[in-house]
């Protein structure tokens, strides 16, 4: 049995969420107290205005799909993100958000759009640098395009990270996810193919996960290798590919046949045959 004072906090004061769309607040709540969390705190901010300040070190853990290809002008920018990374991309300032709002040891999971993780601007490169070197970047699962459709088809990842202030990370987890038990088109459709509870199962393994190849779905790559490619997070830039060789028959062969098969003079022969058959017909 759950006793009262571990209950209390389980519904009223665990969950917390923040929104400046008012009608995303009323749906935000309205879920939360359909799923009997009736306290949970669902306010009114713009998370990237100086009035957030307030979050600073208070999250032990950060679940957040943020705002994608957004822009805002820096005056609306909080001063302490844009000294963290100058930029007014929004999925790189919601980044540094997170970071700050992290208590210490605190854990965020967050999707990104793929050019979070290979973008080459400044401000791309200081935003994964910052995750690399200052904290501990725990892993980077790489999903396909429809996952968030069909409202978006850009294709996502989720990062996961601690922060430290101190840095930690030594070898980072890449997975590349397929399926999400859900078909990748508009419909999203229920399917069987789902790497969910495969991801979560290897998630928790990281000795096994050490011993994978490059070919594999999942692998760890090492925090040098990473500073060494420019901290490029794309898992195709790791990722290993295996072709099967393919050989094919000489060109003679090919051209006369073999072994009672026909070669591209029997079938061009057997074409013409046809043809004058035809023309004989008409």
């Amino acid at each position: 049995m759950i006793d009262e004072k571990v209950r209390r906090h389980f519904q009223r004061d665990m969950f917390t969420g923040y929104d400046f769309d008012s009608s995303m607040l009323r749906i935000g709540n309205m879920n939360m107290v359909m799923h009997g969390f009736d306290g949970a705190t669902i306010d009114y901010m713009d998370s990237l205005s100086s009035t957030s300040a307030a979050l600073r070190d208070r999250f032990d853990l950060i679940l957040a799909n943020p705002p994608f290809k957004g822009s805002l002008d820096y005056d609306s920018v909080a001063t302490d993100l844009l000294q963290t990374v100058k930029t007014k991309k929004t999925e790189l300032l919601f980044n540094a958000l997170f970071i700050r709002a992290l208590k210490l040891g605190g854990r965020a999971a967050v999707v990104v759009p793929d050019g979070v993780l290979f973008g080459s601007s400044t401000a791309h490169r200081e935003i994964r640098r910052l995750i690399v070197e200052g904290h501990q970047l725990n892993a980077v699962i790489s999903m396909p395009g429809g996952v968030f459709k069909p409202y978006a088809g850009v294709s996502t990842a989720v990062i996961i990270f601690t922060k430290t202030n101190s840095g930690g990370t030594e070898n980072v987890w890449f997975y590349d996810m397929q399926a999400d038990g859900f078909s990748l088109d508009d419909k999203r459709a229920p399917v069987e193919e789902n790497d969910i509870p495969d991801i979560v199962a290897r998630y928790h393994k990281p000795e096994e996960e050490a011993k994978r190849k490059r070919t594999d779905k999942s692998f760890m790559v090492p925090k040098a290798e990473i500073v060494a490619q420019g901290y490029d997070l794309s898992i195709n830039r790791y990722k290993e590919m295996e072709y099967e060789e393919v050989e094919y028959d000489d060109p003679l062969t090919i051209i006369n046949g073999k072994d009672g098969e026909l070669g591209l003079r029997q079938l061009a022969e057997e074409r013409l045959r046809i043809l004058d058959e035809l023309e004989g017909m008409l």
